[in-house]
């Protein structure tokens, strides 16, 4: 693996231009699905939208990404029994040059435009999605079996860990004490990447500042999972599959931080990984 990102295995068929599924709630979405799908088609990938209203059983995908929205629902992760109900119920310098101080401009320019875009085409989904969550299992034990790559973002990242029997804090704001929860499209929290995992190498930083817009996070990391970014106060950032495939998940919004190189290469992993035919 070069850069995070594997190298493709001699013999192999190459997917010129991979389907990545991208999951979202039926109302609302709209400004994350936006973004998700250009940051997907910048990294040489073919969106495609699942939502419940729309589902697929993952037969025509290449690569998956769990996008953000509405809380899991705590059974999933307190009642052992549930998943498996889930599952069978449903599939300013000025020394700087011109060009890079108009490029400053549109960066400043470029996070209120974000938020704005997502105060429009977003709407509360209330606390919970049983369809969605219902959806998302089944697709994510289909791409866990054929071996696809897989990318959590948020509530995804959530949902792997809950799949993999982890279990999640309802609510994160008792992590808070000395100063409050930040809740911003900007990256306005530092996190901390451990050395040598794989987010890490993808990443290329051991500290960086991300957006925040949840409200649960991994509380027990699932079976061959680790847990490999995190904040000061230990609240967990990042997760990745222990084993060798692609699996991991982010508790913060990549999609948002185009501008960021770093972050785009999260979305160019996942396509890379999908361009090796797996038959």
């Amino acid at each position: 693996m070069e850069g995070g990102i594997r190298k493709m295995d001699p013999g192999k068929t190459i997917i010129k231009t991979p389907r990545i599924g991208i999951t979202g709630p039926d109302t609302g979405g709209g400004a994350a699905w936006l973004f998700t799908s250009l940051s997907v088609r910048l990294a040489g990938g073919k969106p495609i939208r699942i939502r419940p209203m729309r589902p697929s059983r993952g037969n025509n995908i290449h690569g998956l990404i769990l996008g953000g929205g509405a809380d899991i629902d705590p059974r999933a992760y307190t009642e052992d029994h549930f998943i498996t109900e889930y599952l069978n119920q449903t599939l300013r310098d000025t020394r700087k040059s011109f060009f890079y101080r108009i490029y400053y401009f549109i960066r400043w320019f470029y996070y209120p435009v974000v938020f704005l875009l997502r105060k429009l085409l977003s709407r509360k989904s209330g606390k919970g999605d049983k369809a969605r969550d219902e959806l998302e299992f089944q697709l994510l034990k289909k791409a866990v079996e054929n071996k696809l790559p897989i990318m959590g973002i948020c509530r995804g990242a959530q949902l792997i860990n809950v799949f993999f029997e982890g279990t999640l804090f309802q609510n994160i704001n008792q992590f808070y004490f000395e100063e409050p929860n930040k809740h911003s499209i900007f990256p306005v929290k530092t996190i901390y990447i451990k050395p040598d995992s794989k987010l890490h190498k993808l990443l290329g930083e051991k500290e960086l500042k991300v957006n925040a817009l949840h409200n649960q996070a991994v509380k027990e990391k699932g079976k061959q999972l680790d847990i490999v970014a995190y904040e000061p106060n230990s609240v967990v950032q990042g997760i990745e599959a222990i084993k060798d495939q692609l699996i991991f998940g982010v508790q913060w919004h990549p999609e948002y931080l185009l501008l960021h190189k770093n972050q785009r290469n999260l979305f160019k992993a996942v396509v890379q990984y999908a361009k090796a035919d797996k038959k």
